[in-house]
């Protein structure tokens, strides 16, 4: 009898162990640019990481970095004894979901210092970091002037962004206005009419709360001279002149939606209208041709004469119903 063959035994299993390296330690998100005795501290999307990078450098209060770290917070200013605590909201387009979202961003104002932590990458705060770290000359014109100026151009440059995306949004409403009265596109002009409205729905969401925590960095006097309020005054204007546009917006698009109703309905109108017509135009003929379809004996009946009669008859009545209808403006 022919031997079997013995299974290996687990401990004479052949096997390459493949030995994991160790991860790389995460480093703290920090960029920083310091002249004439102030630091500007950029860290774009703050982790927990960042967060002990904080806690070791600056100490700031523990309902701080709660704020930072979490979600839907609304703006704010908050002062304390040696540094200011900022929350603001900035409009942001999210290309991957293609829609208009709130980028958050919290600032730290210190003597010496500004912090700036945005949850979402901010084109114009990216913008201006990058000119002060490759500009001498604009790093040096900006700090110069203290934690408080800084501050301004931060807050001022965001707010400015706002009228690019405000003026897209006008340019979209001005196309809709034309294309409404364009048949063959109900279906689109609604869809975009939706669109737009929920654009404008989403920044007045972002723009609405973020006016009063605006008048309230006016209004402090902390590491904010008094040179400096009629600089925050006209940030305040620019948000004011934002949020205009947005009302103004508000009413264009319901004005719109409104039109494009009408319009609808004015179509929907003409198509009954010439249907209605046609019907009580062919309802004679057909009354015509079913009392002389009857099974009864009438003058002329199965010759070729009254044939010709019947459809001569006919004929007239079709005319002069068209005639009459064309008249009165109904066809």
């Amino acid at each position: 009898m022919p031997s079997l063959p013995r299974p290996l035994r687990r401990g004479a299993r052949t096997r390459t162990d493949v030995v994991a390296r160790p991860a790389e330690p995460e480093t703290p998100n920090v960029e920083v640019v310091e002249s004439a005795g102030l630091r500007w501290v950029n860290i774009e999307r703050p982790r927990p990481i960042d967060r002990a990078w904080l806690e070791e450098h600056f100490d700031f209060h523990v309902l701080d970095y709660e704020d930072v770290f979490s979600r839907n917070q609304r703006p704010k200013v908050d002062e304390y004894d040696d540094y200011l605590f900022v929350v603001l909201h900035f409009p942001r387009f999210d290309k991957t979901v293609e829609r208009l979202n709130a980028a958050e961003v919290d600032l730290f104002v210190g003597p010496d210092f500004v912090i700036t932590l945005p949850n979402e990458p901010l084109q114009p705060l990216e913008y201006l970091f990058e000119r002060c770290r490759t500009s001498e000359d604009i790093r040096d014109q900006l700090f110069s002037k203290g934690p408080g100026y800084l501050l301004y151009k931060i807050v001022d440059e965001c707010v400015d962004a706002s009228f690019p995306m405000l003026r897209k949004i006008g340019h979209k409403l001005e196309r809709l206005e034309e294309d409404i009265f364009v048949g063959g596109r109900s279906s689109e002009i609604v869809r975009d009419l939706s669109n737009v409205k929920q654009e404008i729905i989403n920044f007045r969401k972002v723009v609405r709360p973020q006016r009063a925590a605006l008048k309230d960095l006016e209004r402090t006097k902390r590491y904010i001279p008094e040179d400096l309020e009629i600089y925050f005054d006209d940030v305040n204007d620019a948000s004011e002149r934002v949020w205009d546009m947005l009302e103004n917006f508000k009413e264009v698009v319901e004005g719109l939606e409104s039109t494009n109703e009408s319009v609808l309905s004015h179509r929907v109108n003409d198509v009954l209208r010439v249907l209605t017509a046609f019907s009580v135009i062919i309802l004679p003929l057909t009354l015509i041709a079913s009392t002389f379809g009857m099974n009864v004996v009438f003058p002329g009946e199965g010759t070729e004469a009254m044939f010709w009669v019947i459809l001569g008859v006919m004929l007239v009545t079709l005319v002069g119903m068209a005639a009459y209808f064309r008249k009165r403006g109904f066809l």
